[in-house]
This record gives C-alpha cells, sequence and structure tokens, in this order.
C-alpha cells in the first residue's frame, strides 16, 4: 500500500513553467515504477511520462505530445516524484495524477490541476 499525495498545480500563462510534486508515503518508495497521466475535460486520462525504480527513463518515456518540454525525475530520498513542465500550451490543461505500479497493483494520487492561459 502507498499513499499519494500530488502538489504545484496552479494557473500559469502559456509558454510557463510549473513543477509538479508527488509525495509518497507507505511502502518504500523506491520500489515502485512511477508515471505521471492527466486529464482533460471530456477527456480520457492519457499517460505523461514515466521512470523506473533507479530514476532511469526507460524508452517512450514520455508521451510525444510533451517531448522535449516536461523533465520527470524522482528522489527516493524524499518519497517525492516530479514533474518539471516548461514550454505550457493551453492544451497542457488537464487535472495531473501520480501513479505508483508495483507488480500488478497501481495506486493513484488525487490529482492536482494545471490550467493553461493563451
Amino acid at each position: 500500500q502507498v499513499q499519494l499525495v500530488e502538489s504545484g498545480g496552479g494557473l500559469v500563462q502559456a509558454g510557463g513553467s510549473l513543477r509538479l510534486s508527488c509525495a509518497a508515503s507507505g511502502r518504500t518508495f523506491s520500489a515502485f515504477a512511477m508515471a505521471w497521466f492527466r486529464q482533460a475535460p471530456g477527456k480520457e486520462r492519457e499517460f505523461v511520462a514515466s521512470i523506473n525504480w533507479s530514476g532511469i527513463n526507460t524508452y517512450n518515456a514520455y508521451a510525444d505530445s510533451v517531448k522535449g518540454r516536461f523533465t520527470i525525475s524522482r528522489d527516493n530520498a524524499k518519497s517525492t516524484l516530479y514533474l518539471q513542465m516548461n514550454s505550457l500550451k493551453p492544451e497542457d490543461t488537464a487535472v495531473y495524477y501520480c501513479k505508483a505500479n508495483y507488480g500488478a497493483r497501481d495506486y493513484w494520487g488525487q490529482g492536482t490541476q494545471v490550467t493553461v492561459s493563451s
């Protein structure tokens, strides 16, 4: 079992930056593969970025729509996952969720809203 709490969302103008955080508690954070997903109004939840337990990104670690603009990272000592988002676009507006994966189990946070104004 792991509990996830996202933070860092907000309102930003197009071209701006935000850094999301996902604080984990419960089981050992370093045991989990982590990822960010997002869900825009009226759309399905979609993959954004992933990172394995060691902090090394796997192949296809980013959705094409965010490559070169977003960076996923983790600090296992702080049990925290990050998403640095630069050059934000209005189409990045969504609720952003972090996900922890351990074997067949997935755990989700409650999400944090990111709104990018044009």
